[in-house]
């Protein structure tokens, strides 16, 4: 059963996300504080967390930073009122997947829940292979990165990333290529969010990230994983 974290501490906007995803065939768990997220969070087991951000005590940005201490496997959807480009990029910075500011319609939420859902459960689904590229080792059967024999922490949009350019090593991928591969092609969202969590996984895989050996920027169009990185020994 597919089920979701609701983390939102006003009631009617918490029920009328609840009432929607029920509607959708999801199994919901409510939270109206961070705290209870948390503890829900340390005894179940759920597939995706939509956390507010804005919260009395521990906020969503702080649940989403314990989520990814703990699982990466987890999709997260951060909620927010405010439209400050900032709030996105840290939320997507701490390991969120997607972030929807309110007002939102019902059916945005659901449809971005579900294309997540679906990205998520595709990637557990995966053969039992891997792809090694120089000192990296991304492994299906785990769904694990390793870097000269040690894993990195990475979330499943992240996971995703790394399949789409090992895959196509070499090759320019354009933002909207990697928008419509990794998020799908009704992701509603900015484009923005394949910049942010390029960054992301910079910071995580290269020895430099301000001088990324691997991952290659090509200026006005997208990314291009360096395919003579993935010699041998490298």
């Amino acid at each position: 059963m597919r089920k979701v974290l609701v983390l939102e501490d006003k009631t009617e906007i918490r029920q009328f996300i609840v009432i929607n995803l029920k509607r959708a065939g999801f199994h919901v768990i409510e939270a109206s504080t961070g705290e209870d997220a948390l503890e829900i969070l340390n005894n179940e087991e759920v597939d995706i967390a939509v956390l507010d951000v804005m919260l009395p005590g521990i906020d969503g940005f702080e649940v989403c930073r314990k989520i990814r201490q703990k699982d990466e496997t987890i999709g997260v959807i951060m909620l927010t009122a405010k439209t400050q480009e900032m709030d996105k990029i840290n939320g997507l910075m701490l390991g969120a997947d997607d972030y929807v500011v309110k007002p939102f319609s019902p059916s945005e939420l659901v449809a971005r829940i579900d294309a997540l859902y679906r990205r998520i459960d595709m990637i557990k689904r995966k053969p039992k292979n891997e792809i090694i590229c120089g000192p990296f080792k991304l492994d299906f059967k785990q769904r694990r990165l390793f870097k000269k024999g040690k894993p990195i922490d990475i979330t499943q949009t992240e996971f995703a990333i790394m399949k789409l350019f090992l895959e196509n090593q070499g090759e320019a991928l354009s933002r909207d290529y990697i928008l419509d591969k990794v998020w799908g092609k009704n992701y509603f969202g900015s484009i923005k969010v394949v910049d942010v969590n390029i960054r992301r996984l910079r910071q995580k895989i290269e020895d430099n990230p301000s001088e990324p050996r691997f991952i290659e920027t090509v200026w006005g169009y997208g990314y291009r994983w360096k395919k003579d990185e993935c010699v041998e020994g490298n």
